[in-house]
């Protein structure tokens, strides 16, 4: 089993910045992917970004590329979001995410493991 834990979650104003962390422990795989994923009130959980862990291959949604910067660190075991230029539109619970899949795509069914989730409020 990963247990999965974020933090960094919190209030900001429109145009700063939050980053989120998330720490891995348990069974660490040494392959796989771990993402973020985010869900919006009254809305459907939506992928944001995604790390291979090993070569630091990134994805990103459209909706983030260019303000959210997805990194890990090995030695930690953590997964960081670092989000920049806060839109309101990017309210949502953040959820970290980790699958043995390498490859996983965008689709939440492909992530084994999930944190409990930690609230992001972009005021405007």
């Amino acid at each position: 089993q990963v247990q999965l834990v974020e933090s960094g979650g919190g209030l900001m104003q429109a145009g700063g910045s939050l980053r989120l962390s998330c720490a891995a422990s348990g069974r660490i795989f040494v392959g796989g992917t771990m993402g973020w994923f985010r869900q919006a009130p009254g809305k459907e959980r939506v992928f944001v970004a995604n790390i291979r862990w090993n070569s630091a291959s990134t994805v990103y949604a459209s909706s983030v590329k260019g303000r959210f910067t997805i990194s890990r660190d090995i030695a930690k075991n953590t997964l960081y979001l670092q989000m920049d230029s806060l839109k309101p539109e990017d309210t949502a619970v953040y959820y970290c995410a980790a699958t043995t899949v390498i490859i996983p795509g965008t689709s939440e069914s492909r992530y084994q493991y999930w944190g409990q989730g930690t609230q992001v409020t972009v005021s405007s």
